[in-house]
């Protein structure tokens, strides 16, 4: 009695291991954040938070803040043209339409971390919590990459 439940949890078991495994993406409800990642910078200086956010369900959902103890505060931005010039501009949420992806990418939105408390050193990573209007708060780990970097580097398993 017992053999085919038992069969049928190890033939799912190794299709759940590489998400867990890889800690490339953490799960928020319908939310999936995926391949977070910073640059390298020094202490006291301004970084550069990224990732991707997958809503899986049907209603939309809005990253309303983020926060870490790496800065003393963290800001929702995204870039605007003003003139011939590409500035920052602070936004209140990052609106998350149901069955889409939204990025944070260098030039686009983006987290920015102010106030640095330690340097942030390629190879490490830096604790951020997000908090989601529905789906509430989840934790993800930024991927420090070198300091010039325009993407994340490919994860090796």
């Amino acid at each position: 009695m017992l053999r085919r439940p038992l069969f049928a949890l190890i033939a799912v078991l190794p299709a759940t291991l590489p998400a867990v495994a890889t800690a490339q993406e953490a799960r928020a409800g319908d939310l999936a954040v995926q391949q977070p990642w910073t640059r390298a910078a020094g202490q006291g200086a301004t970084g550069g938070g990224f990732l991707s956010i997958s809503n899986r369900g049907a209603a939309a959902d809005r990253l309303l803040s983020a926060s870490s103890p790496a800065a003393r505060a963290m800001e929702l931005h995204t870039m605007v043209r003003d003139g011939d010039v590409m500035r920052m501009r602070p936004v209140e949420a990052i609106e998350v339409p149901a069955g889409q992806t939204v990025t944070l990418r260098p030039g686009g939105l983006h987290m920015m971390l102010i106030g640095l408390s330690q340097p942030l050193r390629q190879g490490e990573t830096v604790p951020v919590t997000l908090r989601f209007e529905r789906a509430g708060e989840v934790r993800v780990d930024l991927s420090v990459q070198a300091a010039g970097a325009r993407e994340p580097a490919p994860h090796r398993h």
